[in-house]
C-alpha cells in the first residue's frame, strides 16, 4: 500500500525545500547533458523566494512532512507556462511528477487554453511521460548553455469538448 502525496499551495517558507529538490532533482539531467550550470542547479535561495511571492502559482508534494517535488505555473494571456518540475530522486517513478502536472494544470485560470512547457532535447524519459500526458513538441530552441531543448504544448480540453 503506497501513501499518496499531498499536493499543496507551496509558500515562503518552503523555499529552502523547494530549492534542495530541484537540485537533487535536475542532477541527473545536469550530468546528461554535462552542464552543471543548468539554471534550475543555478537559481538562488532569493530567487525561489521572490517566485513564491509573485505571480506564479508554485505546488508542493508533500509526503507527511516531508516536501518531496515541486512545479510552477505562470499565466500568460491564454498560456500557462509550466516548469521546473521536481521530484525528488528517492521518489521519482511512484507519479508524484504526475499528479503534480494535473494538479498545477488544474490550479491555472479558467483563460488558459494551452498549457507549455520545455526539457532536454534528449530526455527521452520526460518527453516520453510529457507525451503520454497530452503534451506534443512544436519546437526546438537552445537554452542560454546551448543546451538543445524540446518546447513542448498541451491544448486544454474543456468539459464541454469532452462531452455527457
Amino acid at each position: 500500500m503506497s501513501v499518496e502525496p499531498r499536493i499543496v499551495p507551496a509558500g515562503v517558507a518552503d523555499a529552502g525545500e523547494i530549492l534542495t529538490v530541484q537540485r537533487a532533482a535536475y542532477l541527473t539531467e545536469a550530468q546528461h547533458y554535462a552542464d552543471p550550470f543548468l539554471p534550475p542547479l543555478t537559481e538562488t535561495l532569493d530567487e525561489v523566494r521572490e517566485v513564491l511571492t509573485g505571480p506564479t502559482t508554485v505546488l508542493a508534494a508533500r509526503l507527511g512532512h516531508r516536501l518531496v517535488g515541486s512545479v510552477r505555473a505562470r499565466p500568460d494571456g491564454d498560456t500557462a507556462h509550466i516548469g521546473r518540475l521536481s521530484v525528488a530522486p528517492d521518489q521519482q517513478g511512484r507519479g508524484i511528477g504526475v499528479a503534480l502536472l494535473a494538479a498545477i494544470e488544474a490550479a491555472c485560470p479558467a483563460e488558459v487554453a494551452v498549457f507549455t512547457l520545455f526539457t532536454g532535447a534528449d530526455s527521452t524519459r520526460n518527453l516520453r511521460l510529457y507525451q503520454r500526458l497530452g503534451y506534443r513538441v512544436v519546437a526546438h530552441r537552445p537554452d542560454p548553455n546551448g543546451v538543445l531543448l524540446a518546447v513542448l504544448e498541451k491544448p486544454v480540453v474543456s468539459s464541454a469538448q469532452l462531452g455527457p
